[in-house]
């Protein structure tokens, strides 16, 4: 006579040998209703593969959403790809899931989703929504994936949490991992490589944060990312999950914060993915978008909504991190946005907002600040919609942060213009203070301003090569003395000379060479200087934290101002000098009198400049700054609209930055 146990295993060998898909019940009824509802953000939880028990079975539970599917199968390498062998249950409680347990899967298989719609015979093998990891591309199938890992970051987690980033300093370096740096001409660095040489690479700059181009896996590596499919599947180009979770530890255990860029204004059409997933439109709207030709999530839809705000939740939740830069919004704010008239519609108010998105919007960071309060949420925004970062309770749509492109562009004008001729467009350089502070703005030189026959940093400059060099450092100087906090893409740091080309890598060969490291040292001591000084950080986004001294009169590009901290002995003073003639007798008005030391001088010849400093003032030594020198006594002559005032040497197109001893 059998025993219990010889009968269950008996039962469990029949049903994994019949191939038999085993229906589940893991919704709640709770579960199904904040699905409906668009409030449930944590839909990873249950949607997609998940490794499990039934009993005592061992095998897989999977759940898609595909409410206009007549028939779902799951197919892998488990069942030989066979559409007939696994079919899914659809729930009967109108949500349009369909679930059920496969036994036998284990993590590593591969699998899709057959889907039989109802509509027009449709049918289509679909990637997983919600799959955790993919298989290399061009190979699209979804990865059953469990990921196991220790993180060692507490101390980074716990202390985030105390961290302000608005009063704090925040310089960011914006890196495309698949062109950063290469192992020989085409193989990529793995994440886990990345976390030895790139974690070094930007501690050792002194940047505070790392912000990584898109992450998501992306079918279309030339898409640099902003083509996703893969929502809660960090691209398997480099590595597994586990492994990205290590370099992301990696920066935290350095005390370097972790950004992803995050594209959901759109989506690719590829036929493996979300694009009429189950035979209609079911993540989409109806028209593409017209700069891409790619999909555009209909926010209009509850469940998409919260797919969305899923994602987000997942990356905090899961691989921690303390950012997303979200791409591409002025497209998705305006109904109108890169459309002729007659190829769009006016909301029902007769306006060209789009008025579910910027519902979704506020959504999102609603939820993320309740889940995730100490987490920045950054909007690529391009043009003027008003409150970008203000609460939603005053109408704003409660960004943390947004990129300032009025700043981007109009400094890189400024900067390739020959400097005798500056003068005439100084309004290049004051015209974004009249609105720097209506916003929390970012200070962004990223990756757009490098590509697409733009030229590099250092291409856009004017003149023979040393003049190049030394414009180019004024700008990083003017950079750093500006209100907001700041990017720079890789390659900007040590003046790259070529565009930045995603199949290959950076000009590393370039670092051998004095003026190039010179920069880099330059970058470094800016982001150490940054992050010592209080006034040049802690009121970037309010008028009490800058004050202009000279705004460039008389057509000179000549330009000095103060800025402030919450400490009036901070106050900084920052002094700008754009045009290529030196001046040796500059008066400039100062708050107080006593010693005023230079901190930074751009034309240090430690940078590569011609060396004309003022007593080498402070200087960079480790994470301290010392005095090495006496500074300028300020003057009791009224300067400015200062009762006091210094006279001092210009170098030719250098910034300079002073303070009180």
């Amino acid at each position: 006579m059998k025993t219990t146990e010889q009968s269950r295993n008996a039962s469990n060998a029949k049903l994994m040998s019949n191939n038999v898909t085993l229906k589940s019940n893991y919704f709640t009824t709770n579960d199904i209703a904040c699905f409906k509802e668009g409030t449930d953000y944590h839909l990873y939880r249950k949607f997609g593969a998940h490794v499990m028990k039934y009993g005592d079975v061992e095998g897989a539970y999977f759940a898609v959403w595909a409410p206009e599917a007549r028939r779902v199968t799951v197919i892998g390498d488990f069942n030989g790809w066979d559409k007939a062998k696994h079919a899914l249950f659809s729930r009967q409680d109108g949500s349009g899931i369909w679930e059920g347990f496969i036994a036998g899967v284990r993590p590593g298989n591969r699998y899709k989703f057959y889907i039989m719609s109802k509509h027009n015979g449709y049918q289509s093998d679909k990637a997983d929504p919600f799959a955790f990891y993919s298989e290399l591309s061009p190979n699209t199938a979804s990865i059953v994936y469990d990921a196991q890992y220790r993180w060692r970051d507490q101390q980074w987690m716990s202390g985030r949490k105390n961290i302000n980033f608005t009063h704090q300093p925040m310089s960011v370096y914006e890196v495309h991992l698949g062109s950063w740096r290469k192992n020989g001409v085409e193989e990529f660095q793995t994440y886990r490589q990345m976390a030895k040489e790139l974690v070094k690479y930007v501690k050792n700059l002194g940047y505070t944060h790392v912000e990584f181009l898109p992450l998501m896996e992306h079918p279309f590596y030339g898409s640099w990312g902003y083509q996703a499919l893969g929502y809660f599947a960090p691209t398997s180009r480099y590595g597994t999950p586990e492994d990205l979770m290590h370099l992301i530890d990696q920066f935290h255990r350095a005390g370097i914060g972790v950004i992803l860029d995050w594209v959901v204004a759109h989506f690719p059409n590829d036929d493996h993915g979300i694009a009429n997933f189950d035979g209609t439109q079911l993540f989409e709207q109806p028209n593409k978008h017209p700069d891409w030709n790619s999909c555009i999530f209909n926010f209009g839809r509850n469940e998409v909504n919260e797919f969305l705000i899923s994602s987000a939740v997942y990356w905090m939740e899961k691989f921690h991190i303390d950012g997303l830069r979200v791409d591409a919004v002025a497209s998705m704010l305006y109904l109108d946005y890169s459309k002729k008239d007659g190829e769009w519609e006016p909301n029902i108010y007769g306006g060209h907002e789009n008025l579910e998105a910027i519902s979704f919007i506020r959504h999102l960071n609603e939820t993320v600040k309740k889940l995730y309060p100490e987490v920045q949420m950054i909007a690529e925004e391009s043009t003027a919609w008003p409150n970008v970062t203000k609460p939603c309770s005053v109408g704003g749509l409660e960004f943390d942060m947004k990129w300032n492109m009025g700043w981007m562009h109009d400094t890189l004008n400024f900067f390739s213009r020959a400097p005798d001729v500056r003068g005439n467009y100084n309004n290049e350089i004051d015209f974004c203070l009249y609105y720097a502070f209506s916003e929390n703005f970012v200070l962004s030189l990223s990756h757009d301003e490098v590509v697409h026959e733009k030229r590099s940093l250092i291409g856009k400059m004017p003149g023979e090569d040393s003049k190049k060099f030394s414009n180019l450092r004024a700008m990083f100087g003017y950079m750093y003395g500006h209100p907001g906090k700041k990017l720079l893409f890789m390659g900007g740091e040590f003046a790259q000379w070529k565009e930045w080309d995603h199949d290959g890598q950076l000009e590393w060969g370039l670092t051998r060479y004095d003026r190039h490291k010179q920069v880099q040292q330059l970058i470094r001591d800016l982001n150490v200087l940054y992050r010592n000084q209080p006034a040049l950080h802690e009121r970037d986004f309010t008028p009490d934290g800058f004050e202009w001294l000279d705004m460039g009169h008389d057509q000179k590009a000549v330009f000095s101002f103060l800025r402030k901290g919450s400490n009036p002995a901070d106050t900084v003073l920052v002094v700008c000098n754009f045009m290529d003639m030196s001046n040796k007798n500059y008066t400039v008005g100062v708050p107080s009198g006593g010693v005023w030391a230079e901190l930074l001088n751009t034309d240090d010849k430690l940078y590569g400049g011609e060396g004309m400093v003022h007593a080498q003032g402070l200087t960079a030594n480790g994470e301290a700054w010392r005095v090495r020198g006496l500074g300028y006594h300020a003057a009791s002559a009224a300067h400015h609209v200062k009762d006091y005032s210094l006279t001092i040497h210009l170098p030719a197109l250098s910034v300079m930055f002073f303070k009180t001893q």
